[in-house]
């Protein structure tokens, strides 16, 4: 272990993902034409145009809760380990969640957690 292991581990995944992509260039039939540039959405023929802008609300909703999901992510292996710590986790896991409460106040503020 060490870093001939973590150049190796690159490497496989480097030719991992660029065998695959040259297996698919190689293999895979290619046609293009006309019918396959349309834009196809569940069998529905379009009608209009094809761009629709999204509101940005939609976003900042989905990246709050990325950021509070992953909280989860870190608050099960300390309450794993709480016990075996002691004060000391508990102070950081404090620590932790205020500043994440801080940053759920100032989304409030803002106005990202308002559905349209």
């Amino acid at each position: 272990m060490g870093p001939a292991s973590l150049i190796l581990l690159i490497f496989a995944g480097v030719a991992f993902a660029g065998g695959g992509l040259l297996a698919s260039r190689l293999l895979a039939t290619s046609t293009r034409n006309s019918q396959k540039g349309q834009t196809y959405e569940c069998g529905v023929p379009t009608q209009g145009t094809t761009w629709n802008q999204m509101n940005v609300g939609y976003y900042l909703f989905a990246l709050l809760f990325l950021v509070f999901d992953v909280e989860l992510v870190f608050l099960y292996p300390w309450a794993v380990v709480a016990k075996k710590t002691g004060l000391l986790a508990l102070v950081e896991i404090v620590i932790f969640l205020f500043i994440l409460f801080l940053g759920f106040l100032y989304a409030h503020r803002k106005g990202a957690l308002k559905w349209m």
